[in-house]
């Protein structure tokens, strides 16, 4: 058992490394200060290979994670014997957390669910507006020396579809009100509640819901319940100039739907901020090689606003820690084996 109460009571410096800080960002944010005493390494690039990896965090006694960009496995976490804590934000299921429990590694998490990601919200604004008037494609033909290849569609009376009234969901149709839109909602019983005394109308069908949106934006967090949530039928059901926007996560799509879709024409637009896996390298990928889509490369929460936020929980997670007082915990059994001296 790696964790003790009482040692960690005077642990007040630990080693500490972040991944996957592509653009060496973190170390540039006020809220880094929160690090100092610490020993703290930044990689930069993206590593999944778990003997470099193991070899990278072998002396890292707090690892902090940047969302799911790396997956941290049994494999990995049995080679690392000095690994005390994991301090993220967010959703966990790139953590093994029973293997992280079993070796007496806390997880450290915020859930945040008060607080909702409105760079992401705004990110979906950029994506439906960017798709709609068709501003990537026109942009690049202006710069091969083309004037207006096409005509785009405006946002005002047509009908956005919200898949999954959360917290970005919600914001995302509060968005929509300023662009004179109607607003329709599926999703679970509790939320379309909350989504009828927003004011905003209840999808009368699944079906109806496909059929008669103009755009269809998912807010769905993944879990095993909405793996593949959207079927090749659902989308098969959109309007032959409907568009479908995904910044939540690829896998609420089926494997490989989205593109058979959107060549066969229903839907007849997307932009999507995720893919099912990351990073993308390829420039032969499936959707980069379609003119009827808008991609960007899971930049939803990736803004200097939203890093300030994430990463000073995060580091406040680290400081708890070092006090013997940790929040946030993911696998208290971790907390309670320790206090029983096992």
């Amino acid at each position: 058992m790696r964790y003790d109460t009482a040692a960690n009571m005077i642990n007040t410096w630990l080693n500490v490394s972040i991944l996957d800080d592509y653009h060496d960002t973190v170390r540039t944010l006020a809220c880094f200060s929160k690090l100092a005493g610490h020993e703290v390494k930044i990689w930069h690039d993206h590593v999944q290979d778990v003997d470099a990896l193991a070899e990278r965090l072998k002396d890292a006694e707090a690892l902090v994670l940047i969302r799911e960009r790396t997956k941290i496995r049994a494999a990995l976490l049995d080679r690392l014997h000095k690994l005390k804590l994991i301090s993220q934000r967010s959703v966990f299921p790139h953590i093994d957390v029973d293997a992280c429990t079993r070796l007496g590694i806390i997880v450290s998490s915020g859930q945040h669910a008060d607080t909702p990601s409105y760079a992401a919200a705004e990110l979906t604004w950029g994506l439906i507006l960017a798709a709609m008037r068709q501003i990537p494609q026109q942009m690049n033909a202006l710069k091969a020396g083309k004037w207006q290849i096409g005509i785009g569609a405006s946002l005002r009376g047509k009908t956005l579809g919200i898949y999954g009234y959360g917290r970005i969901g919600t914001v995302v149709a509060g968005y929509a009100r300023a662009f004179g839109m109607n607003v329709r909602v599926l999703a679970r019983e509790a939320a379309l509640a909350r989504a009828g005394a927003d004011g905003y109308t209840v999808a009368r069908s699944r079906d109806a819901f496909f059929q008669e949106c103009d755009i269809v934006s998912l807010h769905l967090r993944l879990v095993e319940a909405t793996r593949g949530i959207v079927t090749a039928g659902d989308l098969a059901r959109m309007k032959p100039d409907a568009l479908i926007v995904n910044t939540s996560r690829a896998q609420l799509i089926e494997p490989g739907a989205l593109a058979h879709a959107l060549k066969a024409g229903r839907p007849g637009i997307a932009a999507v901020d995720v893919f099912e896996e990351e990073p993308v390298l390829d420039t032969q990928h499936p959707l980069l090689k379609l003119d009827n889509v808008v991609c960007t490369p899971h930049i939803g929460y990736v803004s200097r606003d939203e890093y300030e936020i994430q990463f000073s929980d995060i580091f406040d997670q680290i400081t708890a820690y070092c006090a013997g007082r940790p929040i946030n915990v993911v696998n208290p059994e971790v907390l309670h084996a320790a206090s029983n001296g096992r």
